[in-house]
């Protein structure tokens, strides 16, 4: 693979790498059931350890920017490792998966996506988020908003004003340990519909079945792009673990669980 390789070229070039026995992986929450599989099979391809570390893009980049040890970082931005980037932190970035934006409905509400704007507007609706900035899928609701806007005046000031900020914050409650967190806010009723990636509502219909999972309309849909970063005085081992992300074999696993692979052949 052409793009592949002159990619896994540009992250080998970009470090000074230095010894280390483990692999440390901070990525996305939103990814964690994917590269946790990733990183199995590349634990067991390589004999090299992965420690894996998951949460919210915009706060798992505050804890690389304070100092902690990272060797490479998964956004579900491109932003965030842009941000490390910029500083001197890491070599360049490389989209390596996409997702877009669903919604995620209570089995009692009877709606379909064409109607899913007309839903999020009713004053009687409780619309659930993740929190802007610390979590991109938040950053990616209120883009969705903004389209909204151009299709019916105030409705961003409307979304914007109701849209319950429930997980990804720093202070959100968190689900129960095994939980899918949007199937288990959906089931403890905080929210009607919940707008987050359709990776995490496929999850989520998983355990809780009875949910309904909406595509949103043409002209309301949002796309996200996933971003990979190789960060300074990485090990080897982790621009290794940076290719085999980027592998045939990787990018079928991160397909099995609804990503888009981005890498051509």
């Amino acid at each position: 693979m052409k793009k592949l390789a002159a990619l896994a070229f540009t992250l080998c070039m970009s470090s000074s790498f230095v010894q280390a026995d483990t692999v440390e992986l901070f990525a996305a929450g939103s990814l964690k059931i994917a590269l946790t599989d990733v990183a199995a099979n590349y634990e067991a391809i390589t004999g090299n350890s992965v420690a894996r570390h998951f949460g919210p893009s915009g706060l798992m980049r505050e804890r690389i920017e304070q100092g902690e040890t990272a060797h490479v970082f998964a956004s579900a931005n491109m932003k965030h490792p842009a941000t490390l980037q910029h500083q001197g932190k890491g070599a360049a970035v490389v989209m390596f998966a996409q997702n877009k934006l669903c919604g995620l409905a209570k089995s009692t509400l009877k709606i379909s996506s064409a109607q899913l704007l007309e839903t999020l507007l009713d004053p009687a609706i409780r619309v659930g988020t993740s929190t802007p900035k610390a979590d991109p899928s938040g950053d990616y609701a209120w883009q969705l908003f903004e389209k909204a806007e151009h299709l019916q005046t105030a409705a961003y000031a409307t979304l914007d004003s109701k849209a319950l900020k429930l997980t990804g914050g720093r202070d959100s409650q968190q689900a129960p340990e095994g939980r899918n967190t949007y199937g288990w806010v959906m089931e403890n009723d905080r929210a009607d519909v919940f707008l987050t990636y359709c990776t995490n509502a496929l999850l989520a219909k998983r355990q809780v079945p009875e949910l309904q999972i909406l595509t949103l309309p043409d002209e309301l849909s949002v796309g996200a792009n996933y971003g990979l970063i190789l960060l300074n005085g990485a090990p080897k081992q982790a621009a290794d673990f940076a290719r085999y992300v980027l592998s045939d074999e990787a990018q079928a696993i991160l397909s099995s669980y609804g990503f888009t692979p981005v890498i051509d052949e």
